[in-house]
């Protein structure tokens, strides 16, 4: 579901400290059930896990399928326009201990890299001719005792070039992509997710107490 960007700020996310130079294109929030404060690793692991272009839907697969003919036949998509050519990567901004963390990150399967990941919030990054977008992820508590995840697109144009492409893909993002990343994050949580929290708190010894939720016993 899309919410307001301002929900983005209102949470104390590190990225704050670096990101002064982006803008928030969007944020979106993705129910995860039976989720608790520690299963923001659990759903990282997830996503991870469920990540597969070739299961997504037709319609996905030919906008991205365009998107990467023309970045090949533009060069929008060569190493010279990507990080640690035209983009520097948001990782050479971060103090030592958050850059530290990328290094223990279980490696991405799409075509992001890690930038750092704590225990409530993670930043991963993609650049090319385009543009330079994060991707930021973070645990929020919903309100009834369950939490789900947020993600913030913050993205820096490439010039006008830039700001025109980002306008020109605006519907297929609402129409297509969110709505089919909607379904696909919330199926990894239900799939790989929940039930591997359940298994580790099974091999951990571990039992709901008298006050948890039904999805929890």
């Amino acid at each position: 579901m899309r919410i307001p960007k301002a929900a983005h700020h209102a949470q104390p996310w590190r990225i704050h400290e670096f990101t002064h130079d982006f803008r928030i294109e969007d944020v979106w929030s993705f129910r995860a059930p039976g989720a608790g404060p520690r299963d923001f690793p659990v759903m990282l692991k997830a996503l991870k896990t469920a990540y597969d272009s070739r299961k997504e839907p037709a319609a996905v697969r030919f906008l991205f399928a365009v998107r990467w003919k023309l970045g090949a036949l533009l060069g929008w998509d060569t190493p010279r326009a990507g990080l640690g050519g035209r983009v520097a990567s948001l990782r050479d901004r971060l103090p030592l201990d958050l850059a530290r963390t990328a290094n223990d990150a279980a490696p991405c399967t799409d075509p992001f890299s890690e930038v750092y990941q704590l225990d409530d919030e993670a930043a991963r990054e993609l650049g090319n001719g385009t543009v330079h977008t994060i991707m930021h992820l973070g645990w929020v508590p919903t309100g009834d005792g369950g939490y789900e995840l947020r993600m913030a697109a913050l993205v820096k144009p490439n010039g006008l070039f830039g700001r025109l492409y980002m306008a020109g893909i605006l519907p297929f993002r609402y129409l297509v992509i969110y709505p089919a990343l909607t379904r696909q994050w919330e199926r990894a949580w239900l799939d790989h997710g929940r039930p591997n929290r359940h298994a580790a708190q099974a091999m951990c010894g571990g039992t709901p107490g008298p006050g948890a939720r039904p999805d929890q016993r």
